[in-house]
């Protein structure tokens, strides 16, 4: 089983209409937050999760332990903050389908998770993934980096950045937690947009060969539209997109996300040991297959992330 770790809430999309005289806006609101949707994706395509967070008791909280359960995560990491209010992310989508978010969180039950509700994980969690604003909040930040220094020596440990500098714009607090928890990760996923938000640069190479220096053994830096680079020890590769005709990338890369960590699961590879035994072309179906699962979401809208059954010559 997979622990996924970091924030839930709730995606109000908002939807103005073609008059732009009208004052009325359209409002869907669907369970998400990125390691979310890790977990209830990587469920979807097969594998077994778990999720840690804080969830408010309030009526939306309620409603995501709801759909955790429906979409057959396990929830018994779940720490319910009853003081706190479920974080909202108010997301419009720019002309080429790319989100937008506003986020309403101050008080929000998934940036709340103190010291005292760490779980002590028992022999069914092979790999714990953390990521997104999870990463920078206090006093989640600093709780899930314990957890990671406590839990993480024996197993496998993956870390998606997936920047958010409207929930915290201090770029030096960004790059200071992403180097410790990447200190502690096996695989790192990231996009083009974080490394550039971040460090001036998207490409990737030079960051990646300072992650691989460490205990990192796995850098895999998505272009959007530009296809994937994977970064090893002992090179490079480089894979294109599979096209599709896209309606919006809205959780395009936690699908990614999700379906790397079905994959290893699948091919031995969920461990320090499998991933350092993953050989190029072993690189190439992981990534083909991710790719897959990606395409499929960015053909819906909002964060629909594809079942196994979806995937056409799925691995």
């Amino acid at each position: 089983m997979f622990l996924i770790c970091g924030e839930a809430l709730f995606d109000v999309f908002a939807h103005a209409g073609d008059d732009d005289s009208a004052a009325a806006i359209d409002f869907r609101a669907v369970a998400g937050g990125s390691p979310f949707n890790v977990a209830f994706g990587l469920s979807r395509l097969g594998g077994q999760s778990a999720l840690l967070t804080g969830i408010s008791s309030d009526f939306l909280g309620e409603r995501l332990i709801k759909v955790l359960e429906r979409e057959g995560v396990d929830c018994q990491y779940l720490v319910r903050e009853s003081d706190c209010k479920t974080t909202i992310a108010m997301v419009a989508l720019d002309p080429n389908g790319s989100p937008q978010y506003s986020f309403y969180h101050e008080k929000g039950a998934d940036r709340a998770l103190a010291f005292s509700s760490l779980p002590e994980l028992d022999d069914s969690i092979k790999a714990i993934h953390v990521g997104s604003y999870s990463l920078v909040v206090s006093p989640t930040s600093e709780t899930l980096g314990t957890l990671i220094e406590r839990e993480g020596k024996n197993r496998l440990v993956t870390l998606d950045p997936n920047v958010r500098l409207k929930i915290e714009k201090d770029k030096d607090r960004w790059r200071e937690r992403l180097a410790f928890f990447a200190s502690h990760a096996d695989i790192i996923k990231v996009s083009d947009e974080d490394l550039e938000s971040l460090y001036d640069s998207g490409e990737g190479s030079d960051k990646a060969q300072e992650w691989l220096a460490g205990r990192t053994q796995l850098v895999i830096v998505t272009r959007g539209v530009n296809g994937v680079s994977a970064f090893t020890r002992s090179g490079r590769i480089d894979l294109p997109t599979e096209p599709v005709e896209a309606v919006d990338t809205v959780g395009a890369g936690d699908t990614f996300q999700a379906a790397l960590l079905c994959w290893l699961d699948e091919h031995n590879g969920a461990s320090q040991e499998g991933v350092a035994a993953l050989t190029d072309d072993d690189i190439r179906h992981m990534v083909t297959f991710a790719n897959r699962a990606a395409g499929v979401t960015c053909t819906r809208q909002g964060p629909d992330l594809p079942y196994r059954r979806e995937l056409a010559d799925g691995e």
